[in-house]
């Protein structure tokens, strides 16, 4: 008899069709900062970004997550017996945004809300991993909406805000849903490894609303130090990962996708350097789509998918890495 597991069952992804070039994007800081000297193409070579989604006039958060919930509900139909809202955004501070959504969506089951920047999925993922090997549930939806674009800043006061803001103009809206059930087979997660460099967390913030800023007089808008993050995570190191592998007597080789956050395009090749992942084995996903935080892994899941690229019965890594800092990987078998 095979351990208990929990597999992917559904999914779901929804990018609005309103887009913002990265050139849009560079015209709109020129019109609002008519001091600001700003190279033409700066920010896509910088980024590799050429375009982000933004939310429909009017949507919420939650929006954002209940139409991507309804695709994965579409994509793996059934009942639901706990609900996870997995995101860096929110409606409200209170209550709980996992209560709009499942409003939205007419469900009835508990509810909560899994909050881990960019890594916020991945770690409902293993939440309800656990709560479903256990017994304690069936079948978990896990919802995310990501709207980081109420939170770029115009108008720049001095060069080194503008560089402070920087990484807020490669961010994308969207939302993304994952339906995990118990396994009646082989496939599931195998097994998962998540590490926290915590004295970090002031590289990148968004006070909104918390107790440091609680009427945003200050923190409305992305301060983040964005090679100082890139540099926190080569601190860091592959080692999570690669003994992750090891454990579960793995090689990238094994793999049909290896699935990683992406925050820029010049990023990735010394991280797939330092794991010794090849280009083949990845999906881009920052070019087209930028920076859709916790969005992005499922993303990758369901385009290579759809691509035919992943299937039934393969092999795949989801590699995360949040503000904080934190670095998470889970290998499934699909």
């Amino acid at each position: 008899m095979h351990t208990s597991r929990s597999r992917v069952a559904g999914l779901g992804v929804y990018l609005p069709e309103i887009t913002r070039s990265t050139a849009q994007t560079e015209a709109d800081l020129r019109r609002h900062n008519p001091k600001l000297k700003l190279a033409t193409g700066m920010i896509g070579r910088i980024t590799g970004v050429k375009s982000v989604h933004l939310r429909p006039p009017g949507w919420q958060t939650s929006d954002l997550a209940v139409a991507a919930a309804r695709k994965a509900l579409a994509d793996a139909p059934g009942p639901i017996d706990l609900l996870l809202f997995a995101s860096a955004s929110q409606d409200l501070i209170e209550p709980a945004t996992s209560h709009i959504v499942a409003s939205k969506l007419g469900l009835d089951c508990p509810v909560m809300d899994i909050k881990n920047a960019c890594n916020s999925v991945l770690n409902a993922m293993q939440v309800a991993d656990a709560l479903i090997t256990s017994g304690q549930y069936e079948r978990v939806l896990i919802a995310s909406g990501e709207q980081p674009s109420h939170a770029v800043r115009w108008r720049l006061d001095s060069k080194d805000q503008f560089l402070r803001s920087f990484p807020g103009y490669t961010m994308s809206d969207g939302g993304a849903a994952v339906i995990l059930e118990r396994s009646g087979d082989l496939s599931g997660i195998l097994g998962s490894t998540f590490v926290a460099v915590s004295s970090h967390w002031q590289i990148g913030t968004l006070g909104t609303g918390g107790s440091m800023d609680p009427h945003a007089d200050n923190g409305s808008h992305f301060d983040m130090d964005g090679p100082a993050l890139q540099q926190a995570f080569l601190d860091l190191g592959p080692d999570a990962v690669l003994a992750t592998l090891q454990k579960l007597d793995l090689h990238w080789g094994d793999f049909d996708l290896v699935a990683i956050h992406q925050v820029a395009l010049p990023y990735l090749p010394p991280i797939f350097e330092r794991l010794g992942v090849a280009d083949d084995k990845t999906i881009i996903t920052i070019e087209d789509h930028g920076n859709l935080a916790s969005v992005t892994l499922p993303l990758q899941l369901l385009l290579a998918r759809d691509a035919g690229r992943i299937g039934e019965g393969s092999l795949v890594a989801l590699i995360g890495l949040a503000g904080g800092i934190s670095l998470g990987v889970m290998v499934l078998r699909l």
